[in-house]
């Protein structure tokens, strides 16, 4: 933990790099969208020394003792219980305070023991239910959390992990050769494609699918240092959601009849979560919803979820001593289409 002088001076420091053109914008969109929940959003997306972080551990280079000082520390397991899916290879925890462990340097050759995550983030991997030999697309998928999370759960026969930024993509390949051992490496494609061609490329090839997509990112927005930047992006804002779509009809192909494909993103906005989901299931007779309720019904000790009226969509929005989110979630399942005579 900061001793408490020096946690005032950084927090002080950080609020000053709030960006008043994106928050404005925030504070017009979201008291509409969220309510009286908003304001509590608010004072946590724009109090980082609020923030939480989660350590997930590296089954490739596992820290007992590690795991041990959390504990002492005060850490809990997450997702322990009467969660549907969780491996017992995956192994995550969490603070109630606070407190964030010191990050590990990339040394070539040397796996990292851990990853700092919104615990969040885990929700998306989880839903996708990764099964050992299965083909596994992960469309958009630097920074690599997910990807390493992923790993966690399972040994996919084929993992294909794409994106389309080259220097998100030097961040992806980083992230693999921090937390993967080259003989898993070996077996696990990264390319640079755009996302919305590989659906023609390769149909109907993978039994899961996972689309993090570019988003609104509400908490990285909300400290843009350069106004004229974000007020751009704003801009921009309003056709994320096509790109959206199209990344998404993308994914629907290349997922094979009885495939699960998991949509996530770590903004608030309704355009780019519900509106978006509520889009594809209206133009796909062959995808159907498949419901998340269980999973937030077993994570409320954890996590706090705004209401939506989609069975399929769950949306994680931060509160106090549960500072995780934004992160959207929704599951799909692609159905056999029926021939017409």
């Amino acid at each position: 933990m900061l001793p408490t002088r020096l946690k005032a001076q950084t927090e002080g420091k950080l609020a000053k790099q709030i960006c008043k053109v994106v928050l404005d914008h925030f504070e017009k969109q979201y008291s509409k969208e969220l309510g009286d929940a908003w304001n509590k959003v608010r004072d946590i997306l724009i109090s980082p020394s609020c923030w939480q972080y989660a350590v997930l551990l590296n089954r490739f280079n596992y820290p007992f003792e590690m795991e041990k000082d959390l504990h002492l520390k005060g850490y809990h397991k997450l997702f322990e219980g009467s969660f549907p899916y969780s491996p017992k290879s995956m192994k995550c925890y969490l603070s109630r305070t606070p407190d964030r462990m010191p990050s590990e340097r990339h040394q070539i050759g040397n796996l990292k023991k851990y990853y700092l995550l919104n615990a969040a983030s885990l929700l998306p991997v989880l839903a996708l239910e990764v099964q050992d030999g299965e083909k596994v697309l992960d469309l958009c998928a630097a920074p690599g959390g997910k990807s390493v999370a992923l790993l966690q759960c399972a040994y996919p026969g084929y993992l294909h992990c794409n994106e389309y930024d080259n220097l998100r993509l030097r961040w992806l390949k980083q992230t693999l050769e921090s937390f993967i051992p080259q003989p898993v490496i070996n077996a696990i494609k990264v390319s640079a494609l755009d996302g919305r061609d590989i659906g023609e490329a390769q149909p109907e090839r993978f039994d899961k699918v996972l689309v993090d997509a570019p988003c609104s990112n509400d908490r990285s927005w909300l400290f843009s240092s350069d106004s004229q930047k974000a007020a751009h992006r704003i801009r921009q804002r309003r056709s994320l959601p096509i790109l959206q779509m199209e990344l998404l009809r993308s994914a629907i192909k290349a997922l094979r009849p009885g495939g699960l494909l998991v949509y996530s993103t770590c903004t608030l906005s309704k355009a780019e979560n519900q509106d978006v989901i509520n889009e594809i299931l209206n133009s796909h007779s062959n995808i159907i919803p498949m419901d998340l309720k269980g999973i937030a019904r077993t994570c409320l000790q954890d996590f706090t979820f705004a209401p939506t009226d989609q069975e399929c969509g769950l949306l994680v929005i931060p509160d106090e001593g549960k500072a995780w989110g934004p992160m959207y979630v929704a599951k799909l399942k692609k159905t056999w289409s029926i021939a017409k005579w």
